[in-house]
């Protein structure tokens, strides 16, 4: 763990629209509440003391939407990160869904310091944006890069869910070479995530037919086209480092390897979450209740715990295993005085994950069924 360098993530909890996949604490808000709230996360950062002692190379705004933010709000933020902290940046993403990306916002960004857009494409196909209850359509996406390009951005990271409502097959590789044709420097791929916290999952675990719920594709189809995207990027030369994450060579997320490699990180925002190696705390939720208690107080923590040795294993074992480039086991064991062997040989044995020395790695032909292996592991 590098405990002299430090991530930042400043956390916009306001979208344009709720969509029906999303389970995160985000809400629509009015627009008059955004300057308010950046007030609050500007005191917050400026107050904080935590970590201090570290130079901030990562930041990273996320949402929720941070590029619905007017751009000068976003260089108040930065300018206060600036002021706060010792800061060497290596990479500064911001989130924006493509229809709120404009050249003149594009420009701004990069003045405030911003030199990465994660941009949230979810498909390129305009019938699983709708019934996804997306604001943008394909032709967003498109003039969106064009935009950006043309602003001087070398860095953008597009995302794509599979298993949308409507996506076959075709749709699927479609979306995926269309997207790879714009060359990205990043690509996420997320498997659509179906619990009771998003309107799309209650009505599918249900068996509901809102929402498009009854044209979802089935497990073993989102699958298929995670193995599909996985070769067709291979052969564009993204690197596959993480599970869900895809990069030109050296393109990686230098932020949110912090969070795979278990290194510090401060939150500010509401709902934000921090770790020093050795606790983890989070903000309220709420973004008026954030605003309240940072204007009471200067700090809104809602809940802070130590992470004891075994959760630190725990974290280690999962978040290790979640990076392409696995996990050292001898220096695992020594650190935690544990012996690892007896669940490590039944998952070889299963062909869940692959040994080579001291390295475990999930085996790439496994991945979609990953949580097999964390489960038996974590034990």
């Amino acid at each position: 763990m590098d405990r002299n360098t430090l991530g930042i993530y400043v956390q916009v909890p306001f979208c344009q629209t709720k969509c029906t996949y999303c389970n995160f604490h985000t809400g629509v808000v009015a627009r008059s509440l955004y300057r308010p709230y950046v007030d609050a996360v500007c005191r917050e950062i400026e107050e904080s003391r935590a970590l201090r002692g570290g130079t901030v190379d990562t930041v990273y705004l996320g949402g929720g939407t941070p590029s619905l933010l007017d751009p000068a709000d976003v260089a108040r933020i930065m300018d206060a990160i600036r002021t706060a902290y010792s800061c060497v940046w290596e990479e500064v993403t911001l989130e924006a869904d493509p229809e709120t990306i404009t050249a003149d916002k594009a420009s701004a960004w990069l003045d405030a310091g911003i030199d990465r857009i994660s941009m949230g494409v979810q498909s390129l196909n305009d019938e699983e944006l709708r019934a996804a209850g997306r604001m943008h359509r394909r032709e967003d996406v498109y003039r969106a890069m064009e935009f950006l390009r043309e602003a001087g951005f070398q860095n953008v990271s597009m995302d794509l869910i599979a298993g949308l409502p409507h996506q076959t097959r075709g749709s699927w590789e479609a979306s995926v070479d269309e997207l790879v044709a714009m060359r990205p420097e990043h690509v996420s791929i997320y498997l659509l995530e179906v619990d009771e916290g998003s309107r799309l999952g209650r009505e599918l675990l249900a068996g509901g037919k809102k929402y498009g719920a009854g044209r979802v594709p089935s497990d073993a189809e989102m699958a298929d086209f995670y193995e599909s995207a996985c070769v067709k990027l291979e052969a564009r030369g993204f690197e596959h480092y993480e599970i869900s994450n895809w990069g030109l060579p050296g393109r990686a997320s230098k932020h949110n390897l912090k969070y795979w490699r278990r290194e510090p990180y401060v939150g500010f925002g509401a709902g934000a979450h921090s770790f020093d190696g050795q606790k983890r705390w989070a903000n309220v939720h709420d973004p008026a209740a954030f605003a309240a208690a940072i204007e009471q107080g200067g700090q809104a923590i809602e809940n802070e715990e130590i992470v004891t040795p075994s959760d630190a294993l725990a974290e280690e074992l999962f978040l290790g295993l979640r990076q392409l480039a696995g996990i050292d086991l001898a220096h695992i064991e020594r650190q935690y005085g544990t012996d690892l062997a007896p669940r490590v040989g039944k998952l070889i044995e299963d062909g869940l994950i692959e040994r080579h020395g001291n390295t475990i790695r999930l085996n790439a032909a496994k991945l979609t069924i990953s949580n097999e292996a964390f489960v038996e592991l974590l034990g």
